[in-house]
């Protein structure tokens, strides 16, 4: 099975021997993926939606893994037993769909030796909301696929350190291991809020006045965060 970068990436950060629940699989790439290159010896295909989960039974029968995966139509982990898997993995949803995922299933994932997550949206609430229920993310990545940046992270159970603001919004290991993709990231929405600041500069109302205090806050905290790159450049 050959993943995307996004997919590959985020199949990179689960531990190996682990049994794996694949949290909304759509095609059962990932599980298929981790039985085949043995970095796994069980995984479960988890998705709310009957139509994706039928597409992940025809792949993984395609590949004769019926033995090893087992699909389930379930919303986030709720079909899921305590100590029937010990990872897992929600890659490529909202972060705030994310966050409900985790704290419905809070039984679940207090359980878990790990946990990998890929959120497309909402960053620093998921963080936030991690750093807050006692869990602790000791390993991140990010890719750029098709023009979009795509971070992710694994997350163990366990009090984290401190954490700044701007390590909540960009990511702790992103920024102390210097993340060439994130930096590329920053360069990008650096140039973006500029743009968006040039245009609204002659422009005059309340709303204008909050919007432009708001985006100079923003630039200021992606050049604080690029400080750390340029510094040792």
């Amino acid at each position: 099975m050959e993943l995307s970068k996004r997919l590959q990436a985020v199949a990179d950060l689960v531990s190996v021997g682990l049994v794996v629940a694949d949290v909304g699989t759509d095609h059962g790439y990932i599980p298929i993926y981790l039985i085949e290159t043995e970095k796994s010896k069980k995984a479960f295909a988890m998705d709310v939606n009957q139509g994706p989960l039928l597409r992940a039974k025809e792949h993984i029968t395609e590949h004769r893994l019926e033995n090893q995966i087992e699909t389930r139509l379930s919303d986030g982990v709720k079909q899921l037993k305590v100590g029937e898997c010990e990872a897992v993995v929600i890659a490529g949803m909202g972060g705030a769909l994310i966050i409900k995922i985790l704290e419905e299933g809070k039984h679940i994932f207090k359980s878990l030796t790990e946990f990998v997550i890929q959120p497309q949206s909402e960053l620093y609430k998921v963080r936030e909301y991690l750093f807050e229920q006692g869990y602790c993310v000791v390993a991140e990545d990010m890719v750029m696929e098709d023009g979009k940046f795509y971070p992710m992270m694994k997350v163990i159970n366990g009090a984290s350190d401190t954490y700044h603001a701007i390590e909540f919004r960009y990511g702790k290991f992103l920024l102390s291991q210097k993340h060439p993709v994130l930096k590329a990231f920053l360069e990008k929405e650096k140039q973006t809020k500029k743009m968006i600041l040039q245009n609204i500069q002659k422009e005059d109302g309340l709303h204008i006045e909050v919007r432009r205090k708001e985006i100079k806050e923003e630039l200021e905290e992606i050049e604080y965060a690029l400080q750390r790159y340029y510094e040792s450049d």
